[in-house]
């Protein structure tokens, strides 16, 4: 999302998987995996911070009580990483690759 926070009336950020991400209703964000199936209904804790309409914003000392509601839109795999491990002069080589499971999600509120 480039879109800058300050255009918005209202809007959250919340964390999920040890990232923090920015949560404006209608919008859609790629999230780690969540349990749940495409259109699913799920409701996302840990918000770290709120602005309100009336331009006021509650910071949360960790965490704000209250819960972001969200629509499974679909589940993702993200772009396939290569892990190549190598020792030199052993003759000991080691190719993987790795696609991280996520999942996209539409915001229908901010409670």
């Amino acid at each position: 999302m480039t879109t800058a926070a300050t255009e918005f009336n209202r809007y959250a950020i919340f964390k999920n998987g040890g990232k923090q991400y920015q949560a404006i209703e209608g919008k859609t964000v790629q999230l780690e995996k969540l349990a749940g199936e495409v259109g699913d209904k799920i409701e996302l804790k840990g918000i770290l911070f709120r602005k309100l309409e009336d331009g006021k914003f509650e910071v949360g000392k960790p965490e704000l009580t209250g819960s972001i509601k969200v629509f499974i839109v679909k589940h993702m795999l993200g772009e396939k990483i290569t892990v190549f491990k190598f020792k030199r002069r052993k003759k000991s080589r080691v190719k993987r690759g790795h696609r991280q499971p996520g999942t996209v999600v539409r915001i229908e509120s901010i409670v």
